[in-house]
């Protein structure tokens, strides 16, 4: 197949319009809003941590850039114990996380909760930033559909 010059041009219009958006986010126009999701379903300290790193860290590269930004944080499994007051193994940083880094969301599954209260005959309390969501997966899927970027650290 060849490619006219008449072809050539439209095709080199049609990517220079496809392009513009990109060149004009890269030049400095003003940027949309960065999402990120984190996903903790792990019940290990090391791993609490780094989710809490790595949302402190995203969080001041935004304000330091005046990026606007929303981060949601979203246990389920065993990374529940994340926002437990009676098993998490980083309560103290946690408790006070959400008032002291901006645009954070906490947000525990309901699914969780309900197996945690079946076995062990109570619900679990939760830190108060805690938003229950009806399951942690579903909520990573609604997330992403709205342009998080979802990652697991």
């Amino acid at each position: 197949m060849t490619l006219t010059r008449r072809g050539f041009t439209a095709l080199a219009a049609s990517a220079a319009l496809f392009a513009t958006p990109v060149l004009a986010h890269d030049s400095g126009a003003e940027h949309d809003m960065h999402k990120l999701a984190i996903q903790v379903s792990d019940n290990d300290p090391g791993t609490m941590t780094k989710v809490l790193n790595v949302t402190a860290n995203a969080a001041k590269a935004f304000q330091a850039e005046g990026l606007p930004y929303e981060i949601e944080v979203v246990a389920y499994n065993a990374g529940l114990h994340l926002f437990r007051t009676d098993t998490s193994p980083v309560l103290d940083r946690v408790a006070g996380f959400t008032g002291s880094v901006p645009d954070v969301t906490f947000s525990a599954c309901g699914n969780t909760i309900a197996g945690m209260t079946k076995k062990e005959g109570v619900a679990p309390t939760l830190i108060d930033s805690a938003e229950v969501v009806p399951a942690g997966v579903i909520r990573l899927m609604e997330l992403a559909d709205q342009g998080y970027t979802v990652i697991r650290p």
